[in-house]
């Protein structure tokens, strides 16, 4: 349920500042620095209801995170990818609230008048949510799909999708580099949300339920 509200704290926060929510919509990297800065002079209020939600976001992705370590742990599961998964949930909730908090101030009167500042501002925004916030998560996915596919206490695909998807997360690094690479990061962000809702509602509740599934994986 945490990754639900998750995903739709998220996700309405992309609405305010899309194309749903009116024009003109949220720049791009690629836009120039006069583009940036005109959308937060003439949409401030739109850009902190989008930075509010999504630093919402943020607290149940860092609830998932926890809750999803420790059901492994009781689970039985001792590798190491728990706290790997640890380490890089807690660091993609920590990346999403900080990039939140920059939009935020970039919604402040006054501040997109400085172009300057702003797309300063804006890069270091889409530095933390963009590789900032996907690098963590691609861990966040690989720590919990490795120990799954081997103990089998979930459907296949699961863990599988899991780790494409972290591949997709590890590699949109080469964003800060490679413009062109910018794509790996919605690859992360949105069957993200997918996977997670899948692992929260798959995962066994109970250690007599994860040996019932194992076996029946197994036979």
């Amino acid at each position: 349920m945490v990754a639900i509200a998750f995903t739709v704290l998220f996700c309405a926060g992309l609405y305010p500042v899309t194309a749903f929510g009116g024009k003109p919509y949220f720049p791009g990297p690629w836009e120039s620095a006069q583009t940036i800065a005109s959308f937060f002079r003439l949409r401030p209020t739109a850009a902190q209801l989008c930075a509010f939600l999504q630093f919402g976001s943020a607290v149940p992705l860092g609830i998932f995170t926890a809750t999803i370590v420790s059901r492994l742990r009781f689970l039985g599961v001792k590798a190491a990818g728990a706290y790997i998964a640890l380490f890089g949930g807690f660091g993609a909730a920590f990346a999403i609230a900080s990039s939140a908090t920059v939009i935020w101030t970039m919604g402040h009167s006054g501040i997109a008048q400085d172009t300057t500042l702003t797309q300063a501002l804006y890069f270091l925004s889409y530095g933390l949510g963009g590789p900032g916030y996907s690098v963590p998560l691609g861990l966040l996915m690989a720590g919990i799909s490795v120990p799954l596919l081997f103990y089998r206490i979930v459907p296949r695909w699961i863990p599988i999708l899991g780790l494409v998807l972290a591949v997709f997360g590890e590699l949109s690094w080469l964003n800060l580099q490679f413009p062109s690479t910018v794509l790996l990061i919605p690859l992360t962000r949105f069957p993200g949300f997918v996977w997670m809702i899948a692992v929260g509602f798959a995962l066994p509740a109970t250690t007599k339920r994860a040996s019932a599934v194992s076996s029946q994986a197994a036979s």
